[in-house]
């Protein structure tokens, strides 16, 4: 899940949202931001995350109260705090709540990665989470099968990452640089044959059991086809 991750990056300061976001994206990750509490609510009802790195203390709300309104509203994403205070009464309301995860404000960037993939392993291995649908296309993450109509589809590991970012970001257009960055973390600036290749290659294996299913936007990017023919 890490190259395709999505993560809200939620704090009032915005020194730390540019460090984090900085971080976070050239890492591979794709970030948003926001300041508020309800700002936060907001972009995580427009583009869910996977992860949500949270300021406990916002100006218009306590982080724990964000959460609960994020899960009320279907968000599943993890939550790691963002923190200033490490007191016990803290921990223990956060845990109280599901979390298992807080980081103590000045950070050491090393160590919030390494909590970032604790948690994004733990949400790739919750029940209902290893295998991603999309209409009639399944991509089974333990064992990387991968079916459409119920009838397997042999795909490349270049083609089954790809295939990956696409249904972990259904109904987004990515462009191409987003695209290269989900799927080749470590050399996002690749060039755009390849990804052109690589596409028309998936497109066609996809397209012998069903419908078109990959859109083009021209001069956008690409998609998944919201709703099949």
């Amino acid at each position: 899940m890490t190259g395709s991750a999505r993560i809200l990056v939620v704090d009032d300061q915005p020194t730390t949202v540019d460090l984090l976001a900085t971080v976070l994206t050239g890492h591979g990750f794709a970030v948003d931001t926001a300041g508020t509490a309800a700002q936060a609510v907001e972009k995580a009802a427009e583009r869910p995350p996977d992860l949500v790195l949270l300021d406990a203390m916002l100006p218009d709300g306590d982080g724990l109260d964000v959460r609960r309104r994020m899960r009320a509203e279907g968000s599943g994403a993890e939550v790691v705090f963002l923190t200033t205070r490490d007191t016990r009464d803290d921990l223990v309301a956060g845990l109280a709540y599901g979390d298992q995860d807080w980081i103590t404000k000045p950070f050491d960037v090393e160590v919030l990665l390494a909590r970032v993939h604790a948690a994004l392993r733990r949400l790739a291995d919750a029940p209902g989470n290893r295998v991603l649908r999309h209409g009639d296309v399944e991509l089974d993450q333990d064992t990387g099968e991968v079916r459409r109509a119920g009838e397997p589809v042999p795909l490349s590991p270049t083609e089954l990452e790809l295939l990956r970012y696409l249904l972990r970001n259904p109904g987004r257009v990515l462009s191409h640089s987003e695209i290269r960055a989900g799927v080749w973390p470590d050399e996002p600036d690749g060039g755009p044959g390849v990804l052109d290749a690589q596409l028309g290659s998936l497109r066609r294996k996809l397209e012998r059991f069903g419908p078109p299913l990959i859109v083009t936007h021209r001069g956008f990017g690409h998609a998944l086809r919201a709703r099949l023919p």
